[in-house]
């Protein structure tokens, strides 16, 4: 081996060496942390608290500032009131208010309707950016007599074109 090659590889293996000559290499510790740890840490909290089970909800939304809303389906719920805790868990999906509409007009409140009214207004103003020329009906080009007598006479040339082998 060439000796100068020799030394730029010594060198570099002296700069990037944690330890020691002779030192084994550093294994990487992973560790693993479970959703299932983190709820039983949270169910305990919650049990320290005495939150009682709520049967019968079926769906919980959580109405946000921006305009999105939190939609839990079947969640599990639990309150204590003497502590005013309120748990939700459960699969929790981010949607647009207006995903939801007809089923949550009920819901909302006057912070609710007024943003209701935004998004109405903003819906409005794009509708009308559209200039009337992409409303229109566009104008025919071509007759469908025109086009299907094209296509009938492509299909006899083709047929005509296409010479058979007999074969003995």
């Amino acid at each position: 081996m060439n000796p100068e090659k020799l030394k730029k590889l010594q060198a570099q293996a002296a700069e990037i060496r944690i330890g020691g000559k002779g030192m084994p290499r550093r294994k990487k510790k992973i560790v693993h942390t479970s959703a299932v740890t983190d709820d039983k840490k949270l169910q305990s909290t919650l049990k320290k608290l005495a939150v009682n089970n709520i049967n019968g909800i079926e769906e919980v939304n959580l109405i946000k500032n921006d305009g999105s809303v939190i939609h839990f389906n079947n969640p599990r719920t639990q309150a204590s009131l003497q502590s005013n805790v309120f748990a939700i868990t459960g699969h929790g999906e981010i949607k647009n208010i207006a995903e939801m509409l007809p089923g949550i007009m009920n819901h909302l409140g006057s912070d609710g309707l007024a943003q209701l009214k935004r998004l109405a207004t903003a819906t409005m103003a794009s509708k009308q950016g559209l200039s009337n020329e992409d409303n229109d009906i566009p104008e025919l080009i071509e007759t469908f007599e025109y086009a299907m007598n094209s296509v009938d006479q492509k299909k006899s040339e083709e047929i005509t074109e296409t010479p058979r082998e007999v074969v003995d």
